[in-house]
């Protein structure tokens, strides 16, 4: 059976458009009851409209162009990002150790803007390097574990750690400094204590004291506890009908209450039988202190007994005791369960480390544990922060997290409300007043409470966060004051084009931002900015694209769309240019950019949340050409060899429908995700491919990666070489072979290398993996000069359809003087490839510098992220002597791509001309990026000699 999809468009009002990250936004004239959801763009299962063949296929028509509408992003936005992120790392070379853990936080909360989860966990690994108290251990290592959840293994237990000390939840409890050792290997991987074995048993309401003093007496039993050495130095404490026999000095020893008490001038100092019966301590606890007294550990005694040893510590000053009970119980705690119970106790107790530990237990377990209502109303409450407080573990760290979790999850939600306010009551420094009152007016613009939203993004904007003038304005659009919202916007622009002239290619948000509130020719004029100054900024793209289709332009508006998925690939656009070829009744176009929409987010929901995406595929299958499994491997050679990764996406989500289980499938997956820089799908495709892997060689590859990819290279070379040991295979070696590459290879590192990639291409594979493996050896033959061997490699790479093989066969080429031979054989590249900006790049090197300039200007056209070709447009200025116009081409680039060679060769520029303020600026800012990056470190310590 066939539907006539276009027909059933046209016949509908197209009465709705997009909003925010999604595509469509209902009317306000349609009644549509939404469910609360996770997000702008998500309902929860079972709340989404289904779709039949006897339903309308597309009951939403097309978008709208007016009802478009870019998102107020969640996170702090600077005017000068990088004079920002100098600051911050100035505060770091100046910071004592105290400081720093703090300041690193601060650093990957200004980063996060930028989108790059590696800069993320490397600020958040640094901060937790530097922590000194275990409330910050264990709020980071928790953070760090939540960020890297895409690839936690099937199976894993929110608190076993990830080998090394930086994540382990036992090392997070032990008090101190010591930053040289969180990347060591831990040790909590021994068999856990005895007595965790009996916690569920003892906290049993059942348990009576007979059994507590029946364990009791068989420790006084034990040589260790005899008091033949203690003759005459006795106090008896009478408890109820018993004498608990103690000795004098050693329970006098435990504080200087007790000591003054039982030696001082009070009249129990010359008493041998004390009455204790209205301390409110059993005669089995007090048993227990006595042995503590003299043993000094709490071997064998059950949690009930400690917790009453933690009361008898806090009432009489014991702090020995309490250290150690407070350590004892810590180590008790590993579930929910555990934790609710034993927070309560150390929370009364001011049991540091005991409250530490519960909180460990609810931070690992996000975003579950925020489900429960008693962690709720721990967490959340404004009295359950001051409890918190009370005990020194109420911190700005820990509710960011808990605030970004809750975000995540559901930005509507009371209980994001309520942890963004406790935020707030924990900012102390201005930045962290403007993100929490950011925030908040985020979340209450996402609420759809606009007078209350207007008012936080004030009161953030009156701290100093200019960006969030930007939500007041919308909030005011809202409310139906278009015009003083665009008077808002305007000021804005006005006051910072005036305070900042060098900076004004850093605003291409603020000309979005007022062109909502623009019409006709002054709406497209403003877009047109924000695209050039930050082109980036997805809205512009989609705007037009939506413009071009009201006028029945279709065609052009898929160009438009593709100016940005060319360099940026989002499920949003996606699903705009599915619908444009829907229009034009191009089924097989819209399919795969639905399937393709689908690997980055298989949630993903159509129409404002209103329809699934793979129900529409599914339909969409009445239209389009069914493949078979051969089929589809000749598809996927055919657009693996044309460079056209969405499409191959595409390809691999079809063959995944009929075999969800095959693991190499997922694999191929991850890797067209990775060159798209999709890294969050990309990680989750390694992870579904480790999880159905068939065997153990197979599993511990995908594993190896996954180390690989998340900075644990050492890991993942014992992975491949575990793998190869149970069977050689193509992957292991390959494996293996990129993670020793991943180095400056010596002679003989590259001579493994070699042999390592000759023994994976004896493996049996594809040829879409084996033109891959051919390409990265002649790639280390180039570097060992060994170039008809690296020509080889290339060509039999092309021989086998592996497209990029031509830029490896052009570098020979090129080392050979053979320079038009080079530049054909890159022309060749640029013919074949569907994404082709890295061909132009890599041509501009083989050519005349006119031609260089046409080629550079392309690759800018085609990516504009590629900062290649803006440092040596910068350069050629430089050598011009245009010194002006060579910082002006770099500081376009930075503006919306703060890039590490960006700034660095900046910084040289600034250096040469004198600007030593500048050049400084630019190397701290470089030095948040990597701090180890030699070039900057060499130029910066040249600075620093001129200052």
């Amino acid at each position: 059976m066939q539907h006539n999809f276009l027909t059933t468009m046209k016949s509908l009002k197209l009465a709705d458009g997009c909003k925010g990250s999604q595509v469509y936004a209902v009317n306000p004239g349609d009644k549509v009851q939404q469910e609360p959801r996770a997000s702008s763009v998500r309902w929860k299962s079972g709340h989404h409209r289904s779709l039949s063949t006897a339903d309308s296929y597309l009951p939403y028509g097309l978008p709208i162009a007016d009802l478009l509408e870019p998102p107020i992003e969640p996170h702090l936005k600077f005017v000068d990002f990088v004079e920002t992120l100098a600051s911050v790392y100035e505060k770091l070379e100046n910071a004592s150790d105290d400081e720093r853990c703090d300041l690193y936080i601060e650093q990957s909360i200004v980063l996060r803007g930028m989108s790059d989860p590696k800069l993320l966990r490397r600020s958040l690994r640094s901060a937790r390097q530097h922590a000194i108290d275990p409330h910050r251990k264990v709020v980071l290592a928790a953070w760090l574990k939540y960020e890297r959840r895409e690839d936690e293994l099937d199976g894993a237990v929110s608190m076993n750690c990830s080998g090394r000390m930086i994540e382990c939840p036992k090392a997070a409890l032990v008090e101190g400094y010591d930053p040289g050792s969180v990347f060591d290997p831990c040790n909590c991987r021994r068999p856990p204590l005895k007595a965790k074995q009996e916690v569920d048993h003892y906290l049993d309401e059942d348990v009576g004291t007979s059994k507590v003093s029946d364990v009791t007496e068989e420790f006084e039993e034990e040589g260790e506890c005899s008091t033949s050495d203690f003759e005459g130095d006795y106090v008896y404490f009478c408890i109820g009908d018993e004498e608990i026999r103690c000795v004098r000095r050693k329970i006098a020893a435990l504080s200087i209450p007790l000591h003054a008490m039982l030696y001082g001038c009070f009249r129990e100092s010359c008493r041998e039988k004390i009455n204790f019966s209205h301390n409110e301590i059993s005669a089995s606890a007090m048993k227990a202190v006595d042995r503590f007294s003299r043993t000094g550990n709490l071997d064998h005694f059950s949690p009930n007994i400690v917790l009453s040893l933690l009361n008898f510590s806090n009432k009489f000053c014991c702090e020995r005791m309490k250290s150690a009970c407070d350590r004892y119980l810590a180590s008790l705690v590993s579930t929910i369960e555990d934790a609710l119970i034993f927070v309560e106790y150390g929370l009364e107790e001011t049991a540091y480390l005991l409250v530490a530990s519960c909180l460990q237990v609810f931070l690992r377990e996000l975003p579950r544990s925020l489900q429960n209502p008693d962690v709720r109303e721990l967490l959340c409450s404004s009295e359950g922060r001051k409890r918190l407080e009370m005990v020194s573990h109420s911190s700005f760290a820990l509710y960011y997290l808990l605030s970004q979790v809750a975000l995540e999850e559901d930005n509507q939600s009371n209980t994001t409300v309520m942890l963004l306010e406790r935020l707030g009551e924990c900012a102390t420094s201005q930045w962290q007043k403007e993100l929490a009152l950011h925030q908040l007016g985020c979340v209450m613009l996402e609420r759809k409470e606009y007078k209350d939203a207007q008012n936080w993004f004030e009161a953030a904007a009156e701290v100093g966060h200019v960006y969030s003038l930007a939500g007041a304005a919308r909030a005011k659009f809202k409310r139906g004051h278009k015009y003083s919202a665009y008077k808002q916007t305007n000021s804005l622009i006005s006051t910072i084009n005036l305070s900042h002239k060098s900076l004004s290619s850093a605003i291409g948000w603020m000309y979005q931002e007022r062109s909502l509130y623009c019409i006709g020719k002054e709406k497209i004029t403003d877009l047109n900015t924000a695209t050039e100054l930050d082109p980036t900024l997805s809205y512009p793209y989609k705007y037009r694209a939506v413009a071009l289709m009201d006028d029945n332009k279709t065609y052009e508006a898929i160009t438009e769309i593709n100016r940005i998925l060319g360099f940026k690939v989002s499920p949003d656009c996606l699903e705009l240019r599915a619908w444009f070829y829907l229009s034009l009744e191009d089924y097989e176009s819209a399919s795969r950019d639905i399937r393709a929409l689908l690997t980055l987010d298989p949630e993903y929901l159509l129409f404002h949340g209103q329809i699934r995406a793979d129900q529409l595929v599914d339909l969409l299958n009445y239209r389009v050409q069914q493949w078979s499994l051969a089929d589809c491997w000749m598809q996927l050679y055919d657009r693996w060899s044309s460079v056209d990764d969405i499409g191959s996406l595409a390809v691999v989500h079809q063959m995944l429908e009929n075999n969800p289980g095959k693991s190499l499938l997922r694999f191929r997956q991850s890797l067209l995700l990775l060159r798209l820089n999709c890294q969050k799908a990309a990680m989750r495709s390694l992870r579904l491919a480790r999880n159905n892997s068939s065997s153990d060689h197979e599993r511990l590859v995908y594993e190896g990666w996954i180390l690989y990819d998340t900075g644990y290279r050492e890991e993942a070379l014992a992975k491949a070489e575990e793998s190869i040991s149970i069977q050689r295979s193509f992957e292991a070696f390959f494996l293996k072979a990129y993670a020793l590459a991943d180095t400056n290879l010596d002679p003989v590192s590259s001579s493994t290398v070699i042999q390592l990639l000759e023994e994976a291409l004896k493996c049996p594979s594809d040829g879409l993996r084996k033109g891959q493996a051919l390409n990265n050896l002649g790639s280390v033959y180039v570097d060992c000069e060994n170039l008809e061997l690296a020509a080889n490699c290339y060509i039999n790479a092309l021989n086998i359809r592996h497209t990029r093989a031509h830029q490896g066969l052009a570098r020979v080429y090129h080392l050979k003087n053979e320079r038009k031979a080079a530049y054909d054989e890159m022309t060749k590249l640029i013919e074949k490839a569907r994404n082709n900006a890295s061909a132009y790049e890599k041509r501009s090197e083989y050519c005349d510098r006119d031609s260089a300039k046409r080629d550079l200007t392309m690759a800018t056209l085609l990516d504009p992220l590629r900062t290649y070709p803006y440092r040596y447009r910068a350069a050629v200025l430089m050598d011009d002597r245009k010194e002006v116009e060579a910082i002006a081409e770099l500081s376009k680039a930075i503006a919306f791509k703060p890039d590490l060679q960006l700034l660095h060769l900046r910084a040289a520029f600034h250096e040469s001309m004198g600007e030593i303020a500048a050049a400084t600026r630019d190397c701290r800012a470089a030095f948040c990026l990597d701090p180890n990056h030699a070039d900057t470190v060499e130029l910066y310590n040249k600075v620093c000699c001129r200052t």
